[in-house]
Order: structure tokens, then C-alpha cells, then sequence
């Protein structure tokens, strides 16, 4: 892979998709006039909001939001992962839409569409009560893509917690995860950064996850501390708690060739 700037970038979405998209937009071309050339979003970040309303949000893909978004890409020469957002499933509203991702490359062009697989499911009582599962339908399939800046693999928040699925990336030949986030405060507080670390470290990637911030739509925090994470699971950039803010890391393509040279643990596997 090359040596390039990337960047994570962290907000706090709302109910106001035409909001959301205009301060995603302002943050994407301060990270690119920044230097970044590869710059990620974090889940759900053209619209959060009440749970009624998630199927009437939902947009296809390509849609008015993916084309603002490829026309982004497209105009300040950037890769870009935008973030995720609410997929319109065939037959319309009537159908639970899907989690997605998408990787646009500098030409506008839709490189790789990522549905996410995991969806949370969690009762902390007290704390957060979430139920994705009975709002959204779960993608199937596993998707890492070449660039020209390095094999990109995505996955999406929760999918985090499923090192199979990491794995299965790893085998792809990955070498920059990416993993758009709506992380929680009380489940960031105590597993956001070993996860994120112990994931860049077993695969050997860099790891970039951007995370939304502070009290949102629907009642609970989201923990904010948005990070970029070395092959080796040096920590290379960390979000603050509570605001908005562009985290931007080099990814040296030269380390993570050390690394798996130097420690090739990809290769002394026994167990499938």
C-alpha cells in the first residue's frame, strides 16, 4: 500500500438530513484541504432520528445522498467512505432498509457498497436499550476492495465485536479497515479502543473508525474518541469526547510491510 494522510471524521447527526449532509460536507473538505486523501464518515451520518420515521428516510443507492456525496469525492479528488446511511431495500418503505457503507474513489466513482452484517441488539438497563435488528435487515456479505491507495475492507459499528468477520477481511489481503461507528458511551467506555487496537493488531491493518459524539435522537450518548490505529495498535489519532473534530493519521505503507514481515503471525495460522 502507499504512504498517504487519512482522516476520521466526527459528528453529531441528527433528524435533519439536509443539516447533516452540509456539516458532513464542511468537515470532508477541511480533512482534504488538510491533506487527506482518504476520508471516513461516521455510521448513520446523513440522518438519525425517531425510529418511526427510519423506513421514510431510507434512500437507494445511488441516491440524492450517495450523489452528494460521489460529487464530493469527485471534486476535491478524494477517496471517501461515507459513513453509513439508511438503504432502501427492494419494494420500498414496506421493507426494513439495510445499514450501509459505500467507498467512493476520486473520480466519483462507487467503488464497494458494504451492508452491515452485525446488528446491535443490547439492553444495559438503565443505560441504552437497543433493538437494530427489528429496524434494519443484516447484509450477508463480506467486501474488501483494491484502490489505488491499498486494499480497503469495511465494516460498520457493532460488527466490531465479531472477529470472524475481520478475519475473513485479513484473508482478503486488507491492509486499511475502516469501521464507521455509532458506538455508545457506556459500551465505548469499556470496549471501544481494545477492540479497535486488538483488531488492527490480529489483522495486521490499519484501523480507521470514526465515531459519532454526544446525546443524540433517540436518548442515549454515543461516545465520541474516533481513532486511527497502527498495524502494530499504536493509537495514531484519537477524536475528543464530546464535539466535533477531523482526526487525521499517516498511514506508512512501509510499517505494515514490517510488520507482517517481521512478525508474520498471518501465516503461522493452524485453525481456519
Amino acid at each position: 500500500m502507499q504512504t498517504f494522510v487519512a482522516a476520521a471524521v466526527q459528528i453529531q447527526s441528527g433528524p435533519d438530513k439536509a443539516a447533516n449532509v452540509a456539516q458532513a460536507g464542511a468537515r470532508i473538505t477541511e480533512a482534504a484541504r488538510q491533506g487527506a486523501q482518504l476520508v471516513a464518515l461516521p455510521e448513520v451520518f446523513a440522518w438519525r432520528g425517531p425510529h418511526a420515521r427510519e423506513r421514510l428516510e431510507a434512500e437507494p443507492v445511488p441516491g440524492p445522498t450517495t450523489d452528494a456525496m460521489a460529487a464530493l469525492a469527485r471534486r476535491l479528488q478524494i477517496h471517501l467512505v461515507a459513513g453509513s446511511l439508511l438503504e432502501t431495500r427492494p419494494g420500498g418503505s414496506d421493507q426494513l432498509p439495510f445499514n450501509t457503507t459505500t467507498l467512493f474513489g476520486p473520480d466519483g466513482s462507487l467503488l464497494a457498497l458494504y451492508r452491515k452484517i452485525h446488528l446491535f441488539d443490547v439492553d444495559l438497563p438503565g443505560r441504552v436499550t437497543v433493538r437494530e435488528s427489528a429496524l434494519r435487515t443484516p447484509g450477508s456479505e463480506v467486501v474488501s476492495v483494491k484502490t489505488a491507495l491499498g486494499r480497503i475492507g469495511l465494516a460498520v459499528c457493532y460488527d466490531l465485536r465479531f472477529p470472524e468477520l475481520f478475519r475473513r477481511l485479513a484473508d482478503a489481503g486488507t491492509e486499511i479497515i475502516v469501521i464507521p461507528s455509532a458506538f455508545t458511551r457506556p459500551t465505548g467506555q469499556a470496549h471501544w479502543e481494545p477492540l479497535l487496537r486488538a483488531r488492527a493488531i490480529e489483522n495486521q491493518a490499519f484501523v480507521i473508525a470514526p465515531n459519532q459524539y454526544g446525546a443524540g435522537a433517540l436518548g442515549f450518548h454515543d461516545y465520541g474518541n474516533s481513532l486511527v490505529i497502527d498495524p502494530w495498535g499504536a493509537v495514531l489519532g484519537r477524536g475528543p469526547d464530546d464535539e466535533a473534530a477531523v482526526i487525521r493519521a499517516t498511514l506508512d505503507g512501509e510499517l505494515l510491510e514490517r510488520v507482517r514481515r517481521e512478525l508474520p503471525s498471518l501465516m503461522h495460522r493452524r485453525l481456519a
